[in-house]
């Protein structure tokens, strides 16, 4: 990790505003997440020579469904033109792709093209850049407790739970809480996201939309980090 990045280890980002940044510049929506998807790679080579290990991106939540079925058809076929035009560069760069979300609600192809990410970055020890995809935290939260319960019914946990290894159940299991939260488009929303890794997690909330979001708006955002007073409940001797 840089010397100037010491402590933001995990970034998270709510990749907002593609839709009205292009019909801003008077394109259809899709156009906006095209652009966008190609600005994730852009900013996560950004964040590897920042010095984050983790940077875990918003791209399909689970209220997402609920858009026009052709917004929705478009973006399930993203991936495969993602990973097909980036794939062998991130393999090259040694990023390892996770994927958070109920996957198996996806199209069949689009979950190929995600569990094929997975696997061939897998040996990788470079970057971790997760995709949240059909994703919620509350659904997340949820289904951490199932998983749990039925652990317990079954004898294979105890009544006794921590709040580390109940974090063993979630979808970001062996990862970092998240250090830094980020928001594209001047929203000032959670938008049930990582609600439980964000716990003591600064947040920032930038006008610009993800596809304007440069490395420069991101080195920003890391810099203020790295300035604020990170207590997480305490008092620090003064």
């Amino acid at each position: 990790m840089s010397e100037e990045n010491k402590n933001c280890r995990h970034v998270a980002i709510i990749m907002d505003g593609n839709g009205r940044w292009a019909k801003a510049q008077g394109k259809p929506r899709t156009a906006g997440h095209l652009a966008g998807a190609d600005n994730v790679r852009t900013i996560a080579i950004a964040a590897s020579n920042l010095g984050v290990e983790y940077l875990t991106l918003y791209a399909f939540s689970t209220e997402n469904w609920k858009r026009s079925a052709d917004e929705v058809n478009y973006i399930m076929k993203l991936p495969s033109f993602f990973f097909g035009k980036y794939m062998k560069e991130f393999i090259d760069r040694g990023f390892r792709m996770h994927m958070l979300g109920e996957l198996d609600r996806l199209p069949a192809e689009t979950r190929k093209v995600l569990d094929d990410a997975v696997e061939q970055s897998k040996q990788n020890t470079g970057l971790n850049l997760s995709i949240a995809i059909n994703y919620g935290s509350q659904r997340e939260i949820l289904l951490a407790a199932k998983h749990y319960a039925e652990d317990v019914a079954e004898g294979k946990a105890s009544l006794d739970l921590s709040e580390e290894q109940f974090e063993s159940y979630l979808m970001t299991a062996g990862m970092p809480n998240v250090d830094l939260l980020i928001r594209t488009s001047g929203e000032l929303r959670i938008s049930n996201y990582l609600l439980w890794q964000i716990a003591y997690a600064e947040l920032e909330f930038v006008p610009e939309a993800w596809p304007e979001f440069t490395p420069e708006v991101l080195a920003r955002c890391i810099d203020q980090f790295n300035n604020r007073d990170r207590r997480f409940g305490g008092i620090k001797d003064e």
